[in-house]
């Protein structure tokens, strides 16, 4: 399986380690990181601490109970969050963004005669048969 960051492609081969930018994959690592507040390291690949659970089923019922709360508050919080996420967004560059709106419009261009094309068709040959 590969590694969540990946080398860029020619990066690595230089030998240079400041040119080997990596990227995010989009992928979850197979492997879950063990955190080192657990109190007992078996080795094994998943220990139940007890009472870390009941903290977290309490602060669970917690958030639940807090769902009516002040509505512009939440609204707030969702415009920080979605702000946070855009900037998040790797943006096209100008040359980037006529490339792909030229593919797209080909694309549309091809797919609206294709389509005209058969329905055409269809029409010549259902007057054809039924005349």
């Amino acid at each position: 399986m590969s590694d969540e960051r990946e080398p860029r492609h020619g990066a690595a081969e230089d030998g240079d380690d400041t040119a080997a930018a990596t990227r995010p994959s989009g992928k979850r690592s197979a492997r879950r990181v063990r955190t080192s507040d657990s109190p007992v390291d078996t080795g094994s690949v998943a220990t139940i601490d007890r009472e870390s659970s009941r903290k977290a089923e309490k602060t669970a019922g917690k958030a639940k109970s807090s769902g009516t709360g002040n509505p512009f508050k939440k609204l707030v919080k969702f415009l920080r969050e979605v702000i946070a996420e855009l900037r998040k967004v790797i943006w096209p560059n100008r040359k980037q963004m006529v490339t792909y709106t030229t593919v797209v419009l080909v694309f549309v261009v091809f797919m609206v005669a294709f389509i005209s094309g058969l329905d055409l068709a269809f029409i010549k040959g259902v007057s054809w048969l039924f005349g």
